[in-house]
């Protein structure tokens, strides 16, 4: 089990290290956020889908089979991104390797930020992450690998090895 988490945080460090822009506009967000959507729809995920800077957000929706609690997890999970600049699930891949919890780790609560699966930092070269991409709605490594993989189709950059596994 230590040795997939290990592994899982080799490749999401790679995701990471691969998946950065130029450049973000509002315009980029809606043909990203369109992309996410697409992604989730050939999937078959009914996921909440956002699309946010630090100070707005620029793309939400939410497709069917999705609830209210979706924002909730959203808002969570992209408050993880913008105070850590790392994808939440590689945050709580890191916390279930070293057998620490998010409050004591990174004094997170949990009432704010989640360490599950499902947002990914936008980094844009020279600022840093600016913001973060964000799903909500099926169990965390699909959210994740939704996040991912559209990113990816929109830079049109081949993972290779960093994909996770199913």
């Amino acid at each position: 089990m230590t040795d997939m988490i290990a592994n899982d945080i080799r490749r999401i460090e790679e995701q990471e290290r691969l998946l950065r822009f130029d450049r973000f506009s509002p315009d980029d967000a809606w043909a990203l956020g369109n992309c996410v959507r697409d992604t989730a729809r050939a999937m078959g995920a009914g996921v909440a889908i956002d699309i946010s800077l630090r100070d707005r957000i620029l793309f939400h929706c939410a497709l069917p089979g999705t609830s209210t609690d979706n924002v909730e997890w959203i808002r969570r999970k992209r408050n993880t991104v913008l105070r850590l600049w790392h994808s939440s699930y590689l945050v709580g891949r890191r916390l279930a390797l070293s057998g620490r919890n998010q409050e004591e780790a990174h004094n997170l609560p949990l009432a704010d930020f989640a360490v599950h699966g499902g947002s990914f930092p936008l980094f844009v070269a020279d600022l840093g992450c600016v913001g973060a991409v964000t799903v909500s709605g099926v169990p965390q490594r699909t959210d994740h690998a939704i996040v991912v993989d559209a990113i990816a189709a929109f830079l049109k950059v081949d993972l290779g090895d960093s994909r996770l596994p199913d």
